[in-house]
């Protein structure tokens, strides 16, 4: 697909100037600017992988999409990047957009720390349109020098956004944050056309079971640049903290395994037709028709009740504790009773001071939490999904997963939410729920290794990258003995 600036030579010209101070990897320092306009902040000291991030940006035209592992300074990079525009081709108008709210007033405070005094389109276009279309009209017509604009996805769909993307002028970066959001048809197509400078950012921008939302992605907004910027080398280069971790291994109960026996061979049905159909092996057969009833599946073991026993167990001897973040599930109904009983045995049982945060916590009231959260007036949280992407909270130094996903993001955003640095905090600990399937008969154990080899790959990398890789690897071996995965 054909990536074409609508810039001029001469500003293309100004790019160039520009990479090569980018690959000097020196401190970037600006003159003093007016209120609003970009301005990096005197202490800003940049890793060399954001530097060869920034660099290799540039060297592609001004579109690109940087991977790099939650917590390694996305925002901070970005930020860098619309400075660098602004200074060397007179960037005009920044727009950023975020799947969630509590992002956009994230990335406000961040952009402050820039000299950006950022409209926050959010809320009711009340409160914004009029301010968008005045601050445009200005720019436009020269009357202002800079504008920055921090949006949701579900904002810009919406017609009142829609109305003024046609006046942008040529020098405007958009920025997708948590790309990988943005890859559905209607959000995608409701990007603009006309901006040229396309920067996405992501500790996954690929989407799960969704090639073509992924290529959506990558032709508007640019291809994974390099350097990719792992969990491992974050850790490795001080970005992100280390951390122990936990297995602990959960039985199903009697009935949760009459219920996982009965969607496994249902399971088992339809992949023994669509191989005889298709003539092909069960590997390739992990499929997005059979999403309910490995939904299903995944919402029994995510609710497993004994995971209650063992969290009693563990939470016995630790209620000294603070800073603990308990993940539940998805946000179904399973999960939602699971959030309230785990509130109910931490909170009452075991008189463990904690609260709920959940996608229906108000902004104020999340930012109360935050703060409870971080002082230690409250020793943990207890959460489910929201905190999956973005959410900034660098005082959390343990977690335990209740429920995960099969989806390679969720395990990834979350470690990197358990992992960001803080005071005083040298290392995290991580205790993993891991459910033991049940024992199956011979047609639906070789059908059940192919679809369990995912989840294990999930907590293997969990092991592997802990400061305890080997009593961690241990731990898994009776999930891989059952199996017959030692191979792994």
């Amino acid at each position: 697909m054909s990536q074409v600036l609508t810039i001029s030579a001469v500003e293309l010209t100004s790019i160039n100037r520009l990479v090569a101070v980018a690959e000097s990897q020196v401190r970037y320092q600006l003159a003093p600017e007016l209120p609003g306009c970009p301005k990096l902040p005197a202490d800003l000291e940049l890793r060399s992988y954001q530097q060869q991030a920034i660099s290799n940006w540039f060297k592609n035209q001004g579109r690109g999409t940087l991977k790099m592992a939650t917590g390694s300074g996305k925002t901070i990079t970005a930020l860098v990047i619309a400075c660098q525009l602004y200074q060397q081709i007179g960037l005009q108008v920044l727009i950023i957009i975020c799947p969630f709210r509590h992002l956009v007033n994230q990335w406000g405070r961040e952009c402050e720390k820039f000299n950006l005094q950022p409209i926050l389109a959010c809320e009711s276009i009340h409160k914004w349109q009029s301010k968008f279309s005045h601050q445009l009209a200005r720019i436009n017509t020269r009357q202002q020098k800079f504008l920055a604009i921090i949006t949701t996805n579900e904002t810009l769909i919406t017609p009142g956004f829609q109305s003024q993307l046609k006046y942008l002028p040529d020098r405007t970066l958009i920025i997708g944050d948590e790309v990988h959001n943005l890859g559905a048809k209607k959000r995608e197509s409701s990007l603009p056309r006309n901006i040229g400078l396309r920067l996405a950012l992501s500790a996954t921008p690929e989407r799960h079971y969704d090639e073509i939302g992924t290529q959506n992605i990558l032709d508007y907004f640019g291809d994974i640049l390099q350097p990719e910027f792992t969990l491992k080398d974050a850790i490795d280069c001080g970005a992100l903290v280390h951390y122990l971790y936990y297995p602990i291994l959960v039985e199903l109960t009697e009935a949760e395994t009459e219920q996982y026996l009965k969607l496994t061979r249902a399971i088992t049905r339809k992949l023994i037709y669509k191989s005889q159909d298709r003539a092909t092996n069960y590997d390739e057969l992990d499929t997005p028709d059979l999403t309910p009833l490995l939904m299903q599946r995944a919402r029994l073991i995510g609710a497993a009740a004994n995971k209650l026993v063992a969290l009693k167990t563990l939470m016995q001897n630790r209620l000294n504790t603070s800073h603990t973040l308990f993940y539940c599930g998805d946000g179904s109904s399973d999960s939602t009773q699971q959030l309230t009983a785990v509130t109910h045995l931490l909170g009452q049982e075991l008189g463990y001071r904690v609260n709920t945060y959940t996608a229906t916590t108000s902004l104020l009231d999340r930012e109360q939490l935050r703060q409870q959260f971080e002082s230690g007036v409250l020793q943990g949280l207890v959460a489910i999904r929201c905190l999956d992407e973005g959410i900034d909270i660098p005082a959390i130094k343990h977690a335990v997963i209740l429920a995960s996903s099969t989806n390679p993001r969720q395990f990834i955003q979350r470690r990197g939410r358990i992992l960001r640095p803080d005071p005083g905090k040298e290392r995290a600990t991580l205790y993993d729920m891991v459910v033991l399937p049940p024992e199956l008969d011979r047609e639906t154990l070789s059908i059940e290794r192919n679809l369990l080899k995912k989840e294990l790959l999930r907590l293997i990398e969990f092991a592997d990258l802990a400061d305890n890789a080997a009593a961690a690897r241990s731990q898994l071996l009776t999930l891989q003995r059952r199996y017959g995965l030692m191979e792994m």
